[in-house]
C-alpha cells in the first residue's frame, strides 16, 4: 500500500481477546508495584509477508511502540493474502511483474520509492535478488507455528528480511524449517508441521476476515477492535492513534 496517510478509522474487528490468540506477541514492561498502573492496548495487525509496505510498517510500529514505555501492548499478528490465487510453489518473478504491474518499468520505478524508504528505516531492500515470487500461505502458517514457541514476531522479521534483503523463497518448506532452527526450533517437528495443512484454515480465515470487515490494503494497524489505519505510516501518526485509543482506555 502506498505509503501516505489514511484516516483514522473507528471499526469492529476481530473479536475475542488478542492474548487468548496465537501469534500474539506481548511487548511487556517491568511491573514497578510503587508506580501508577500502566495503559494496556491490544493491536492487531494485519499484514503479508510478501508486501513490502508491511516490512516498513511493522518497522515502524514497532519503533512507535518502543517510545511508549508508559503503555503495555498485545499484539496480534493477522495474515492478509495480497495473492490469493498464487500457486502454492509461486511464481516466477518476471512474471509476476507483468501479472501485477503490466511490465518491468512501472515495477522498477515502485522499487526505487521503497528501497529509498527502506535505506531511510535501516532496510535493506533487494528486489533484484527475488528469482521468485512465493505464495505467503505457508510463511503465514510458519508465524502461526512460531507463536506456539513464543517466536512469532522474531520469526515475522526473519522472514521479511529473507524475502525482501537476500532473495529468498519463503513459499519454499527448506527456507522456512532453516529459518525456524535459527530460533532453536526443532527441524523435523517444523518439517512436520509444514507437511501437513495445520493452520490452513486459520490463515485463510482471518484473510477472509479481513475482507469481509472492509480491509482491502495492508499494513493495517487495528487498535483495541475500535480504531484503526492502514498504510506504512510515519511513526508520528502511529503515535496519534494510540493517544486516540489511550484516552478511551482511561474513559472507560
Amino acid at each position: 500500500m502506498p505509503d501516505k496517510q489514511r484516516t483514522i478509522a473507528r471499526v469492529a474487528v476481530f473479536r475475542g481477546k488478542a492474548r487468548d490468540k496465537p501469534g500474539t506477541t506481548r511487548h511487556n514492561q517491568i511491573v514497578n508495584i510503587l508506580s501508577p498502573p500502566k495503559t494496556r492496548l491490544g493491536i492487531e495487525v494485519v499484514y503479508d509477508l510478501v508486501c513490502p509496505w508491511c516490512y516498513l510498517g511493522v518497522r515502524r510500529l514497532i519503533r512507535t511502540l518502543r517510545r511508549r514505555p508508559d503503555t503495555l501492548f498485545d499484539l496480534t499478528w493477522r495474515p492478509f493474502l495480497l495473492n490469493p490465487d498464487m500457486p502454492r510453489a509461486g511464481m516466477a518473478r518476471p512474471d509476476y511483474v507483468v501479472r501485477k504491474f503490466g511490465g518491468e518499468d512501472r515495477a522498477r520505478r515502485l522499487y526505487a520509492t521503497i528501497t529509498e524508504i527502506g535505506r531511510v528505516e535501516g532496510l535493506p531492500f533487494h528486489f533484484d535478488r527475488i528469482r521468485r515470487t512465493p505464495s505467503s500461505i505457508d510463511a503465514h502458517r510458519m508465524v502461526r507455528y512460531a507463536a506456539r514457541f513464543g517466536q512469532a514476531q522474531p520469526m515475522i522479521e526473519a522472514l521479511f528480511a529473507a524475502h525482501f534483503s537476500e532473495g529468498q523463497d519463503i513459499g519454499d518448506h527448506d527456507v522456512l524449517a532453516t529459518i525456524a532452527g535459527t530460533f532453536g526450533m526443532d527441524p523435523i517437528a517444523t518439517r512436520r508441521f509444514l507437511a501437513s495443512e495445520q493452520e490452513t484454515d486459520a490463515v485463510h480465515g482471518d484473510n477472509l476476515r479481513a475482507h469481509r470487515l472492509g480491509i482491502n490494503g495492508v499494513p493495517c494497524f487495528v487498535v483495541d477492535g475500535v480504531h484503526a489505519i492502514a498504510g506504512a505510516q510515519e511513526p508520528e501518526v502511529i503515535e496519534r492513534l494510540l493517544d486516540i485509543a489511550t484516552v478511551d482506555v482511561v474513559r472507560a
